[in-house]
């Protein structure tokens, strides 16, 4: 094998005793939870609004970012549910480029494991502290979900894993919910099949053991637009959209049928900027449609401090060093507007 074994990793067990999260922070996950899985279950009429970094790559400054935004949920959680996004693992087309803290805590030094899922916990369990919110991730590594199963209140599934066998039966063993997004073709019908794997039960291998799951209920849908053959992005985020996803979901035997829209990526076309008026588009085929409100149950917006992004040791504080995000004005401004339009 051309593989080099350069160390073998602390088992998610030893991680989480060594680094746990307090017990009042694992009762504020299980109201979240909660709260949450009343979004998808249509048993609650809030908004969820997972927003955040592109990638967290810098605990000072995620840490920032979260607690303003505990501020200003303050003020709209009778209508809106925000989720933080922090994600700590970034998935590259090519497999070069910045991976994400847990390859590299220190984005300019070389890639470093133990220390990256150390810093992970740290970064997520200080980021509930001060904030008083649960968080999301991306889960591009299946196997790793163990280390973070005790802090997240949503996972999201990229459009790269969707795909992958091992993605979808894990899913089916989450107990919160998981976004499933269309691939990068666009194609709904695998990203509806992946609804179906992960909803279902199964036994397979995971982490050298045999396992069986019980499926995940909670798992759904979310649209982050395509990409064609000739790299010209295709969004998938209006009103004949949604109304094709209505169908699709009429058509399978689903349980919770809900969507998230993705504002970015491909829906945007990485302008960010277009994430405000993605956002609100939205919002308006839900207040003209009873269906579409019934199935869209949320939106995903990158945000950071500083708007845009940089290259990395450029070392601007608080701005994306890998997709340009909405500035933190912009983006309180938007969590108000959706606060007002979510009636």
């Amino acid at each position: 094998m051309g593989m080099e074994f350069i160390q073998k990793l602390p088992t998610p067990e030893e991680i989480r005793s060594e680094y746990p999260v307090p017990a009042d922070l694992a009762k504020l996950k299980e109201q979240r939870d909660k709260e949450i899985a009343d979004v998808l279950t249509g048993k609650s009429d809030k908004l969820l609004v997972i927003i955040g970094p592109c990638s967290a790559d810098n605990e000072d400054a995620v840490c920032d970012y979260v607690e303003r935004l505990s501020k200003v949920n303050d003020k709209v959680s009778d209508r809106l549910i925000l989720i933080p996004r922090i994600y700590t693992n970034k998935p590259r087309t090519t497999g070069e480029g910045y991976k994400g803290i847990v390859h590299q805590p220190d984005p300019s030094k070389k890639p470093d494991l133990v220390s990256g899922i150390i810093a992970m916990r740290k970064m997520h369990i200080h980021a509930m502290e001060i904030s008083g919110l649960t968080s999301a991730d991306e889960m591009l590594y299946p196997e790793n979900y163990r280390y973070v199963c005790d802090f997240l209140s949503y996972v999201a599934i990229g459009a790269r894993s969707v795909e992958d066998q091992l993605h979808r039966l894990t899913v089916s063993g989450f107990d919160v919910p998981a976004g499933m997004k269309n691939p990068t073709s666009g194609d709904l019908t695998v990203m509806m099949n992946s609804v179906y794997a992960a909803q279902h039960p199964h036994t397979f291998t995971y982490r050298g053991w045999e396992v069986k799951t019980t499926g995940n209920p909670l798992a759904h849908t979310v649209l982050r637009g395509s990409v064609n053959a000739y790299g010209r992005s295709f969004p998938n985020y209006h009103y004949e959209d949604l109304s094709r996803l209505i169908e699709l979901y009429n058509e399978h035997e689903l349980l919770n049928p809900a969507a998230v829209i993705d504002a970015n990526h491909n829906n945007s076309g990485k302008k960010f900027e277009q994430q405000i008026r993605i956002v609100k588009e939205v919002m308006h085929s839900r207040k003209v449609n009873p269906d579409i409100r019934n199935l869209v149950k949320g939106v995903m917006i990158e945000s950071y401090i500083e708007e845009g992004c940089q290259k990395i040791g450029e070392g601007i504080y608080g701005k994306s060093i890998t997709d340009p995000c909405l500035g933190w004005a912009d983006s309180e401004k938007l969590i108000y507007d959706l606060a007002e339009m979510n009636v």
